[in-house]
């Protein structure tokens, strides 16, 4: 009889395949509206909303401010200088706090802060409480700044100049309707604080989405299994690359120019012979102007091969605004408002530029977080310089002479980012 055939040898089994790493710095795929995406942009447009309130209520109303709390006229130049020094010093620690917690997280603290920080500062009598929770308001719109760009980034990839409009259109919607309606707000409740603190109820809004979504990201990390490599996060230096300086300096020369408008502006068309209140619509006519810019000029920035087309025309338009003011401020007041609310469209191109010269969301953060905490520490000396500048001569042209200088350094950093490029490739 023939023996039954043995059995084949069993092979090894073969091996299970190492479990992926994971790098800490990775964060979730795109989220689809039906799942999140459209609680995330609704969220990114009501922080959006409130990244100036606090800022442009307060310019409104200085006057009423400094005499209700008694502040000398030094103080009161630091309390106009305390915005740019809190979004220098506290924007550049954003990208330390990100890889510690999920950015959704960050954003609830962030806008409690602000909330908190409005309804602090307008029930004091003391100075120092006054500037200590400005401060903490400010903070919490400081973390917004760098985060907003890193969140269109990670959530919309693909509509990177859509959403960054709509977020810079809800930005300047803000700022214009807190300067407009500071004062009113003021005069119809009798007092100043009212016109200050109204704005805490809408950071108190920007919270709610939020709250869901941190929720989300603490179970989701609860979730991460236990067994898998953590590859430690490739770490974005924008400091030491010639991109990350170059979009520093244009950030920071528009924002000087921006400053520097919103500070005097008003004061330049009062000199050339208009009312007060003409001086202001005309002032206030720069930013309603810019609502429609601020959502178009992103748009156009992420279709364009080259940026350098928009950095040209931004530049020309500036550039003939101030040739006008300096010439002609009253003849042709309507069309220089007009050109620097076009030449002002520099500030939405540069946060747009910030996702398009980043590849990874970690990268977004880093650049965002280098070019507006350097920017706006450049920006800072804007309106200072000018009213030097203003005191010393008694006219405007140095002081519009030296806003063309700075508009000649931003298109010279302006020429450096327009080409496509990556923040990662240059470490």
């Amino acid at each position: 009889m023939t023996p039954p055939p043995t059995a084949a040898p069993a092979l090894p089994a073969p091996a299970a395949p190492p479990a992926p790493a994971i790098d800490a710095g990775t964060r979730p795929a795109p989220a689809h509206p039906a799942t999140g995406g459209a609680l995330v942009l609704v969220g990114m447009l009501l922080v959006a909303l409130n990244l100036r309130t606090a800022v442009t209520s307060l310019g409104a109303l200085l006057d009423e401010i400094r005499d209700g709390l008694g502040l000398s006229g030094t103080t009161a130049g630091f309390v106009t200088t305390l915005p740019t020094i809190a979004f220098a010093g506290l924007g550049a620690l954003t990208p330390w706090l990100v890889r510690r917690v999920a950015p959704a997280r960050m954003l609830v603290v962030a806008m409690l802060a602000l909330a908190v920080g409005q309804v602090l500062r307008v029930v004091t009598d003391s100075t120092w409480v006054f500037l200590a929770t400005s401060a903490l308001a400010l903070a919490g719109i400081a973390v917004a700044n760098i985060l907003l760009p890193m969140m269109v980034k990670q959530h919309f990839p693909h509509r990177t100049g859509l959403v960054t409009g709509a977020y810079t259109m809800a930005l300047t919607v803000g700022t214009t309707v807190a300067a407009a309606s500071a004062v009113p707000v003021a005069h119809a409740f009798g007092s100043w604080r009212a016109g200050l603190g109204i704005w805490a109820g809408l950071a108190a809004v920007a919270v709610l989405p939020w709250v869901p979504l941190a929720l989300r990201a603490r179970a989701a990390a609860r979730r991460a299994t236990p067994t898998a490599v953590v590859a430690a996060p490739v770490r974005v230096r924008p400091g030491r690359t010639r991109l990350g300086w170059a979009m520093a300096v244009y950030f920071g020369a528009q924002s000087l120019s921006g400053y520097a408008i919103m500070g005097w502006l008003a004061q330049l068309f009062r000199d050339a012979g208009y009312q007060p209140e003409a001086a202001g619509l005309l002032l206030a006519g720069v930013t309603a102007l810019g609502v429609p810019i601020a959502l178009l000029m992103p748009t156009l920035a992420g279709r364009l091969a080259s940026l350098r087309p928009l950095v040209f025309g931004l530049t020309a338009a500036s550039t003939l605004a101030y040739l006008g003011l300096a010439l002609a401020p009253r003849g042709g007041a309507l069309l220089w408002v007009a050109l620097l609310a076009v030449g002002q469209g520099a500030f939405p191109m540069i946060l747009t530029a910030i996702g398009l010269r980043a590849r990874t969301a970690e990268g977004t953060v880093a650049l965002s977080a280098f070019a507006q905490s350097t920017g706006y520490v450049i920006a800072a000396l804007g309106p200072l310089l000018v009213g030097i500048l203003y005191e010393a001569t008694g006219g405007w042209t140095a002081p519009i002479g030296f806003l063309l200088v700075a508009l000649a350094v931003q298109t010279g950093a302006g020429m450096v980012i327009a080409r496509p490029r990556y923040v990662e490739d240059e470490r």
